[in-house]
């Protein structure tokens, strides 16, 4: 199997050159890049299975390179983790909004940056699986494409997770914690608010093919799936 492949868009040397050190180490295809220009050149060319983002970058912010690579459909599949210094709740969901899966602050461990690139590689790798359908809506889990009236849904990994998991749970009420714990995983802490990051994320890909309501929240209780 080949090795999996990480673009590190970092504009600062040492930590660069540190973090390729310990992911090459443990076995990933490192590239690099030090501006968002040379990082849309790169994900291009290369098509990486995960993107590490630092949110100040030279030329433009971290955060408007994701959301400008999320507009494009075939970009939309690539995990992304954002590094920042930056340690506020609204920071972290600023960096959640902007289309990343994950965030990391500065200053972080070897040990705690393999663990968190594992767990998003992990959560988003495709199931092979029979095709969910409900409504409107089909879910693939061998192609890892959602269609909806046969006309496909480009979504980001997470809230492919998190769609797929409430299909699977049909008219069932989960808590935030129930979510977290089923769609992230019991051993990764995450807060709560993450969930509602990633609903309304959902919610609003889902609305442009009219397809939103599928997804509801519960007042007091959580979210559900229903075609009703």
């Amino acid at each position: 199997m080949s090795a999996r492949r990480i673009l590190l868009v970092e504009d600062e040397l040492p930590i660069r050159q540190m973090l390729v050190f310990n992911l090459g180490r443990a076995g990933f295809e490192v590239h690099e890049a030090c501006d968002s220009a040379s990082a849309r050149r790169q994900v291009a060319d290369l098509r990486p299975d995960l993107l590490l983002v630092d949110w100040m970058l030279p030329d433009s912010s971290g955060l408007e390179l994701i959301r400008t690579l999320r507009r494009e459909p075939a970009n939309r599949g690539i995990p992304v983790i954002m590094l920042t210094a930056r340690a506020e709740e609204r920071d972290r969901v600023l960096g959640l909004d902007s289309g990343a899966d994950d965030y990391i602050t500065k200053p972080f461990s070897p040990r705690e940056l393999l663990s968190r690139v594992q767990a998003v590689l992990r959560r988003s790798a495709p199931a092979v699986d029979e095709p969910l359908v409900a409504g409107e809506l089909r879910l693939d889990p061998v192609s890892h494409r959602v269609y909806v009236r046969d006309r496909e849904v480009g979504l980001g990994p997470t809230e492919y997770r998190l769609l797929k998991f409430l299909m699977e749970n049909p008219d069932r009420v989960y808590s935030r914690m129930q979510v977290l714990d089923k769609v992230w995983g019991q051993n990764v802490y995450i807060e709560e608010r993450t969930v509602d990051v990633h609903i309304r994320r959902l919610r609003q890909v889902l609305e442009d093919f009219a397809a939103d309501h599928y997804v509801q929240t519960v007042r007091g209780a959580g979210y559900r799936f229903s075609v009703c």
